[in-house]
């Protein structure tokens, strides 16, 4: 699709279908999970979804819940995919393949820190949540750089980071959006839309219908 010069460019961040250790309240971080049977479903119901919104390409994580989700956007709406490291989820160090319930646990003070959007290296030696921002910044900037007025892409990402790049665009502190903004469900996303005085955030946390999950044959 060539843009219409006259038309606002968008952003969709898209979060990756579900995974056996999403449905089990584990960390993930950058553990490498295939979607379950149940991801596979959102995953397919998102990409008709997004057919409408007419993406030119779609960016995705390297990690694999994220690019299987990211493939079936790019071949619902027959545009091309590259995949970059800086969408990964956060790296969440010690707690990667910990519940919830073991981190508040084990980590006592530093999960009370995560209710009140306090940001700190997770899980000992992770990242932070400014270092989330700045690495998928940079990897947006280049996506910007290339798109023509009018164009839509798709960056299929992560929970954290998802949110984090969407705050990010719009200018809003991290503290207040991981306290304001609900998190990102699988396969939901964020539309960003470009204006005279920046991005601004169309939708948060849209998603297919339902039954179209249903449809393939997953309980939604």
């Amino acid at each position: 699709m060539i843009g219409d010069a006259s038309a606002a460019r968008r952003l969709v961040v898209l979060r990756h279908g579900e995974t056996d250790s999403n449905a089990a309240g584990v960390w993930q971080g950058q553990l490498d999970h295939e979607l379950s049977a149940r991801g596979h479903a959102q995953a397919r119901a998102a990409a008709r979804a997004l057919i409408p919104l007419r993406p030119v390409r779609v960016v995705s994580s390297d990690l694999r819940r994220a690019q299987v989700t990211g493939q079936d956007v790019a071949a619902a709406c027959g545009v091309p995919i590259t995949t970059d490291a800086r969408l990964r989820e956060i790296h969440a160090g010690a707690w990667q393949g910990m519940t919830g319930d073991q981190v508040r646990e084990q980590y006592p003070e530093d999960a009370e820190r995560l209710l009140t959007g306090e940001d700190f290296r997770r899980g000992g030696d992770g990242e932070t949540v400014a270092e989330v921002a700045e690495r998928a910044r940079a990897l947006v900037e280049e996506v910007l750089a290339a798109m023509e007025p009018g164009e839509c892409v798709v960056l299929a990402t992560h929970g954290v980071t998802g949110r984090t790049l969407a705050a990010d665009l719009v200018g809003l502190d991290q503290q207040q959006a991981w306290l304001a903004l609900g998190g990102l469900r699988n396969c939901h996303w964020v539309l960003l839309e470009e204006g005279r005085s920046g991005w601004r955030i169309v939708e948060w946390n849209a998603g297919a219908p339902a039954e179209t999950i249903e449809s393939d044959g997953v309980t939604a």
